[in-house]
């Protein structure tokens, strides 16, 4: 019985220290494997507009639906007439939208009907900036009486993003190399980047919704007093911000 149970032992001792060998042999390929850093690039470039899109609207109202769309179809009319005074291109004006609602009020004992209220959206990009406020007063004085948005904007901000991407890479590896450093290592090739960020700002006022007049103008040309436009001509557009964001991942390897 002795001799039948040695040679089972010893296989199993061999068995034990070839699985012990097995285990091993990851860690060993895992400790051979280069260190990455990760690190963030930010980056801003700041343009100056060359164009200004107004987003106005006009709405009218009447207990007669045709009254109250002749009155809109009429406004809308001499929007265009202002547009066309200042050699704005057909494609650069759009209605861009159209609505006509019943309205009631309701009361205790019944629901009084108010009217019908006829509402568009005219879209306008202007390119001439210097003509801004003398055409934002003759619209305003056509009849428009809600300005939901005045943007400043730039006709190269695909240039721009780009210009904007290209400094935040740049950043990433200057932050990756200098931290590196500090560790006494150096940094390699990249292996991973994203782009995790890449936005613009022209940061001035715009709203939805509000009637032009009181203090909202004034988020658009803050020096205004004494009314809703300089007339000294002081309008500075100022610049846009574009910015952009990556991630970045980088081998690191001694020196």
């Amino acid at each position: 019985m002795k001799s039948k149970v040695f040679p089972i032992v010893s296989c199993a001792l061999i068995a034990v220290f070839l699985l012990s060998g097995w285990v091993q042999q990851p860690q060993t390929e895992a400790a051979s494997t280069p260190g990455t850093i990760t690190v963030n690039g930010e980056a801003e470039v700041r343009v100056i507009p060359d164009e200004v899109v107004l987003t106005l609207g006009v709405e009218t109202s009447n207990k007669n639906l045709d009254t109250a769309r002749r009155e809109n179809d009429r406004i809308v009319a001499a929007v265009f007439a202002v547009t066309k005074k200042y050699a704005i291109p057909a494609e650069r004006v759009q209605t861009d939208y159209i609505g006509i609602e019943p309205r009631y009020e309701d009361r205790y004992t019944e629901r009084a009907f108010i009217g019908y209220f006829v509402n568009k959206t005219i879209v306008i990009t202007l390119r001439d900036l210097s003509q801004f406020e003398r055409f934002y007063s003759d619209v305003l004085g056509a009849g428009v009486n809600y300005v939901h948005g005045v943007q400043f904007r730039t006709t190269a901000l695909r240039a721009n993003r780009d210009k904007a991407r290209e400094l935040a890479l740049q950043a990433a590896r200057e932050k990756a190399t200098a931290m590196a450093a500090a560790l006494g290592q150096e940094v390699g090739q990249p292996i991973l980047i994203q782009e995790t960020q890449n936005d613009w700002a022209s940061g001035y006022g715009a709203w939805w919704g509000g009637r032009w007049g009181g203090g909202m103008t004034q988020n658009v040309i803050q020096n205004a007093s004494g009314g809703w436009l300089p007339e000294d001509g002081s309008l500075a557009p100022g610049q846009i911000s574009v910015k952009a964001t990556v991630t970045v991942q980088f081998e690191m390897k001694s020196k």
